[in-house]
């Protein structure tokens, strides 16, 4: 397939409003506009992709689960796997997904609306949710943690318990069935294949190199350091965050060369170790009623970045309090945690570091986005600035 000319459509949704004002410097004529041009050349409103991709997880539960489910065999899994799939994969900001389909408008322009087209890239959109899924079902449960998007996790619902990890797989082959059902016989459903394989393999090591440096009950501040932090944000979340919905939306539109993935990669990888700091921010000081969880990364001994840049500022006494208190589940330590927090003004340096890594994001899009469109980054770069959830 030739590899389509480039839209001149904008990233709209991200205007939406869902993570804070974007940065002034998005508010220049090169910032994108917050209307697009619909198939009939009528202006629609900054929320359209969203209701779009939000109306489509109808059919992809459809897809799913209608055929079987009075399956005389396997209907009752069926009933069981239309559940989990309605309880874990909706709810969330949906920017994942999302990303595709303005990725994919802003690549290939019109041939979004050529037949069959928005119904691949609302589906991968919905793939990458279900992979998203697929990892907080399981994360929930090796982290123990409570609530996610405002309710209980899957695993702490009645009678689910450590079923949950069953439903984490049905969630990973949900995947494949719909790329089967709606790309198998396009040139780039190969691509796609390899692509999720292998974000889900790299997120899986990221997992490992988090569990491995966050052992429950103890504590070894010896494996915080930076190193070990960014290879865990690159694995565990930059690749299926950032790299994978961008990575999708190029190669169906026929964008398959190493070297502009190369050049994607290098923007979008330090984007989601952007995201993934601010992640960490948020789970200690963010309003829970806002981000829709409660943050646990202090009792599960997490190697955050806030605990890693508190290390390098901590005197001997503060350094014990930490050792003393960090990693354990007890309210009255946990408290004791975030008041060295407080005490070193790490919101401070947070609010520091959020200005110097979206300066350096910029200059990232300016070196390496020369082939690809630049506003696809800078929008994502405002999607994710200031975010209180």
């Amino acid at each position: 397939m030739p590899v389509p000319r480039r839209g001149q459509t904008s990233l709209s949704w991200f205007k939406a409003g869902i993570c804070g004002n974007p940065p002034k410097e998005q508010l220049t004529s090169k910032a994108p506009t917050t209307l697009r041009m619909s198939v009939n050349g009528t202006k629609q409103s900054s929320s359209a992709d969203k209701q779009e991709f939000v109306g489509f997880f109808t059919q992809i539960v459809r897809d799913l689960t209608e055929d079987d489910l009075q399956h005389l065999e396997i209907g009752e899994a069926i009933v069981r796997l239309k559940e989990v799939v309605e309880y874990t994969t909706p709810g969330g900001k949906n920017h994942r997904g999302l990303t595709v389909l303005a990725a994919y408008r802003e690549l290939a322009g019109p041939e979004l609306q050529k037949s069959g087209n928005l119904q691949c890239v609302l589906t991968v959109g919905w793939c990458i949710e279900l992979l998203q899924a697929f990892f907080l079902v399981a994360d929930d449960i090796m982290d123990y943690s409570v609530m996610r998007r405002g309710k209980p996790c899957w695993y702490k619902k009645d009678g689910v318990g450590l079923n949950a990890i069953n439903d984490s797989f049905l969630l990973e082959a949900c995947i494949y069935r719909l790329l089967k059902k709606y790309c198998r016989q396009q040139p780039y459903y190969l691509n796609l294949l390899e692509l999720f394989l292998q974000t889900t393999y790299r997120t899986e090591l990221g997992q490992s190199l988090d569990i491995f440096t966050a052992v429950p009950g103890k504590v070894d501040f010896s494996l915080f350091t930076d190193q070990r932090y960014k290879a865990i944000v690159k694995y565990k979340t930059a690749f299926y965050s950032f790299y994978l919905p961008v990575a999708a939306a190029m190669y169906m539109a026929g964008i398959e060369g190493e070297e502009e993935h190369e050049h994607a990669k290098a923007i979008l990888l330090e984007m989601g170790e952007f995201f993934q700091i601010q992640d960490d921010f948020l789970d200690c000081y963010g309003d829970p009623t806002v981000t829709g969880k409660i943050g646990t990364d202090i009792q599960d001994n997490k190697c955050s970045w806030l605990v890693v840049e508190a290390l390098k500022r901590v005197s001997p006494e503060q350094r014990q309090t930490l050792e003393e208190n960090y990693g354990c589940d007890d309210a009255e330590k946990i408290s004791r945690v975030k008041q060295l927090y407080d005490d070193l003004n790490m919101r401070t340096v947070y609010l520091a570091y959020e200005e110097q890594s979206y300066s350096n994001l910029q200059q990232l899009i300016e070196t390496h986005a020369k082939t690809l469109s630049k506003n696809i980054f800078r929008s994502l770069a405002a999607l994710i600035y200031k975010r209180q959830k």
